[in-house]
Order: structure tokens, then C-alpha cells, then sequence
């Protein structure tokens, strides 16, 4: 297993509620398949440094994990499919830090 780190940004019109939910309902796939969350940084809402989708705001959230291939690609794959996401970036720590 490998240590990953995603920031990924939503939506700044979600309510507190959808978003609390979104965000519990991504950080459930890595502990599904094996992985553990070690951190999770929410930022709030930023301004982009331009528009996205005519959007000039996100709701930005880092969250670091452990986790498996499987585990990493179900939650990219559902990231990338979710209308509620603007962007999402994940990095392999370990490479990061070249080990």
C-alpha cells in the first residue's frame, strides 16, 4: 500500500449537509477496500485563480491516505463521474518525496 494525497474541489453551492455527506461518502471507499484516511484538511471555500465551468469559487478539500490500487481508483473514478466535483488531483507521496 502507498500513501496518497487527493485535494479535490466541490461545487460552493452544495449545502453544508450534501456536502458533509459527499465528502463522508468518498473518504468511505479507502477503509472499503483495505486503506486507512490519515488526514483530512477541509480548506473552504477559495476563489479559483480563474473560471472553471463559469464557476469562480470551490469548496476545497486535502485529504491524505493509505491505500491500495483498488481503493485509489474507486474513489478517482467516482470523483471523475460526480457532477458535484469540479477537479480532483491526487499524488503518490512516496514518489512526491522520491523514494
Amino acid at each position: 500500500m502507498n500513501q496518497y494525497e487527493t485535494m479535490y474541489i466541490l461545487k460552493p453551492t452544495l449545502e453544508d449537509a450534501e456536502r458533509a455527506a459527499l465528502i463522508e461518502e468518498f473518504h468511505a471507499i479507502v477503509p472499503a477496500h483495505g486503506g486507512t484516511i490519515d488526514n483530512v484538511d477541509e480548506w473552504g471555500i477559495r476563489d479559483f485563480a480563474y473560471e472553471i465551468d463559469g464557476m469562480t469559487k470551490g469548496y476545497y478539500v486535502v485529504v491524505t491516505f493509505t491505500a491500495n490500487n483498488d481503493g485509489l481508483n474507486e474513489m478517482n473514478r467516482l470523483m471523475g463521474i460526480n457532477s458535484n466535483v469540479v477537479r480532483s488531483m491526487t499524488i503518490n507521496l512516496a514518489e512526491k518525496k522520491g523514494k
